[in-house]
């Protein structure tokens, strides 16, 4: 038989388990169709990103990587105080729709530079969580005791802009809850006491469990890619963000962009974390040293989005304020990309 009646071949439907419910973004592969209530991401090895809809085939060119995203609603209860876990916000997030205006939408850049393979909920929570805390922490947004209405509104816009900004999320909901019935104090405590206690390997530092298992080969390469993806763009909202009036802000303004794209510049030729030179391999403790510098150039760079989002929303007169705190974050960033440049130790 010539076989002249066949079939076509049909992509099987792909395996997309949890999503929407335990993960936000899981992997498609090429051939799918993007199903109905969801959208496809398509992020090349450059960190360039597109979006499919539902419907669309998928079809990845050479290098690219694509997920499917649940846009949700999301619902979450966040801690904003570490010491105080019975304090607790209620929080509603989706991810956000398109913005014609930008070259590249902020939640496809996350998934571009820190998604990974997928993207899990409890995940995704923990860092909306880091970023709120951190700012609290710095004084950066304010949530004093018995809130009054003016206060919560003022939260909740520097709240609503820093998710966005940081992580391209728009906040439906936000509402304080009390968690103390729902979780265990004393067990929280002493799982923090048992952390603290437990023996650390050598070398590593004794601050947290998660700098107990430190992988530099896996953490210089995760802070690298997120400083050479994600400085582009935060170079490009700071440069839109900000305005300044007069002759000095404008100068001091423009020299702080030079400054960055200097830093930008300097990622891009970053030489390898095991060589000290060409055709000299770099001892254990010098490579330690290296990845520990980036993941602190790229905790610089979390304050740099988040004030990005202070700048959209800050006044003329909050300007002066604001550029003496990017000259900081800045010169954080030089000294730990510079410091990430340096051979020190002995050859391996």
């Amino acid at each position: 038989m010539l076989n002249l009646f066949t079939r076509p071949f049909r992509q099987p439907p792909p395996e997309l388990a949890g999503l929407g419910a335990d993960f936000i973004a899981l992997p498609l592969a090429g051939g799918c169709t993007v199903p109905a209530g969801r959208f496809a991401v398509l992020a090349s090895r450059e960190g360039r990103t597109r979006r499919l809809s539902e419907g669309a085939r998928v079809a990845p060119l050479d290098g690219e990587t694509a997920w499917c995203v649940h846009p949700g609603p999301y619902a979450c209860d966040l801690t904003p105080f570490e010491a105080a876990p019975e304090i607790g916000l209620r929080v509603r997030f989706a991810i956000d729709t398109p913005d014609p205006r930008e070259a590249q939408q902020r939640f496809d850049l996350f998934l571009a530079s820190e998604g990974g393979e997928r993207v899990a909920l409890d995940g995704f929570v923990a860092a909306l969580q880091a970023a709120l805390q951190r700012e609290l922490a710095q004084g950066n947004l304010d949530l004093p005791p018995c809130t009054s209405f003016e206060e919560w509104n003022v939260f909740r816009s520097g709240f609503n802009q820093l998710l966005y900004t940081r992580f391209g999320v728009m906040v439906d909901d936000c509402l304080p809850v009390d968690l103390g019935a729902a979780r265990d104090l004393a067990a929280l405590l002493s799982a923090r006491l048992a952390a603290q206690a437990a023996p650390q390997p050598a070398g590593a530092p004794a601050t947290t469990p998660r700098q107990a298992v430190f992988d530099p080969g896996r953490e210089d390469a995760q802070a690298l890619r997120r400083l050479f993806l994600e400085l582009p763009g935060l170079m490009c909202g700071i440069r839109l963000a900000v305005l300044p009036d007069d002759c000095v802000g404008f100068r001091r303004h423009q020299a702080l962009l030079r400054r960055l794209d200097l830093v930008s510049l300097s990622v891009g030729t970053m030489p390898a974390l095991a060589l000290a030179a060409p055709g000299r391999p770099l001892a254990a403790d010098g490579q330690l040293r290296r990845a520990r510098h980036s993941r602190r150039a790229a905790g610089a760079l979390d304050e740099a989005w988040a004030l990005l989002a202070r700048m959209k929303l800050g006044d003329a007169a909050m300007l002066p304020m604001l550029l003496e705190e990017l000259d900081r974050i800045v010169a954080n960033l030089e000294c730990d990309c510079a410091a990430r440049r340096e051979a020190v130790g002995e050859p391996a």
